[in-house]
């Protein structure tokens, strides 16, 4: 009897794979397949993303891969030093240490990497494709991602820029009266940085390419001054990313806490593969979420509805596209394959003014 080496089973494997797409061979009946409309070309963002759909469309018109454009596009963001929530520049840890969360899902291949807590490597979203890409893993973290990066060439830097300091100090200041940190004597740095004191910001970009195909990548640095080692639902897959080649692609931002526990972005995916639109969906995970938050007290309002923000995003296989947040007043990017602008989304619960 023949053996093969571990690393001969996964070469077989994978060519296996590839004679089957090539032989034709089709989905089992059990999978809905939702056609693809020709020649469609779309790319979906979070807020804060519209350099990212900019970017990430001008690649995928040159022919580019989903999975490389989604994730030039997110590195303009993680690059931005005056950017908070991502990458270099995004607020640290409670420590004063940044952290850094990101995942990458690739449709064709229906693969998927992450890493999380990661330190001195500004671009996360680059490691989470090489754990998909050069590893039998789909998520590393702490010491052991910072180690799978540099052996892969990437370089330490000090992530902590002097912004992202300077508000880490302001909250570190005014958290008690009772300790031996003293808030400088003019409040009028701390007034200029109180919008700061409390993020939850993240990147997600999902797109289709003219053949169809999906991919999406989801990068954060976290929840601000959160405990060492906190990790969000951005690396988590079927939390902040998900995507089905066969149905489309969702992500998400805001508490990934009750993101984590609900799987968010793979009920969104889910939701359309049962027929809903891609808004749809993604209103109707937001219901399940806030009926499970009616479980912990502590995280509702007065009036008995979730106290926190969450948004998802969707794109489906036709390039359909959607966005809805738990509370109004978000808006999501679309570069539709003309136009590339901000879009408002759709909300479970309207805020009050």
């Amino acid at each position: 009897m023949s053996r093969y080496s571990r690393r001969e089973f996964i070469k077989t494997g994978v060519s296996f794979g590839a004679a089957s797409i090539v032989a034709g061979k089709t989905a089992p009946a059990s999978i809905k397949k939702t056609p693809a409309a020709a020649g469609v070309v779309r790319v979906v963002s979070s807020g804060n993303g519209i350099r990212a759909t900019e970017k990430a469309m001008s690649l995928l018109k040159t022919g580019a891969d989903p999975l490389d454009a989604v994730i030039a596009g997110v590195n303009i963001v993680e690059d931005d030093p005056d950017d908070t929530s991502v990458g270099y520049g995004g607020l640290p840890n409670e420590d004063g240490i940044v952290e850094l969360d990101a995942s990458v899902m690739y449709g064709p291949t229906h693969d998927a990497g992450a890493v999380a807590s990661l330190r001195n490597i500004k671009n996360p979203s680059k490691v989470a494709k090489l754990v998909m890409e050069r590893s039998d893993h789909v998520l590393l973290v702490g010491e052991g991602a910072l180690r799978f990066a540099k052996s892969h060439g990437f370089k330490e830097e000090n992530l902590l820029t002097e912004k992202a300091r300077e508000i880490w100090l302001r909250w570190k200041e005014n958290l008690s009266d009772e300790d031996n940190w003293f808030p400088a004597v003019s409040d009028k740095m701390t007034a200029e940085l109180r919008p700061f004191l409390l993020t939850y910001g993240t990147i997600n970009c999902i797109a289709i390419n003219e053949r169809g195909d999906l991919a999406g990548v989801t990068t954060t640095s976290g929840l601000s001054f959160k405990i060492a080692g906190r990790v969000g639902d951005s690396p988590i897959i079927g939390a902040g990313l998900y995507v089905d080649n066969e149905i489309g692609a969702a992500g998400s931002t805001g508490r990934g806490e009750a993101n984590i526990l609900n799987l968010g972005s793979y009920s969104v995916v889910d939701f359309m593969g049962q027929g809903l639109s891609p808004e749809e969906a993604c209103l109707k995970t937001l219901e399940r979420i806030a009926v499970k938050t009616k479980l912990e007290p502590r995280l509702l309002t007065e009036d008995g509805k979730p106290s926190f923000g969450l948004n998802f995003y969707a794109l489906n296989k036709k390039g359909e596209y959607g966005s809805a947040c738990m509370w109004s007043g978000g808006n999501y990017a679309v570069h539709d394959g003309a136009e590339n602008k901000l879009r408002d989304s759709a909300y479970l619960y309207k805020e009050k003014r």
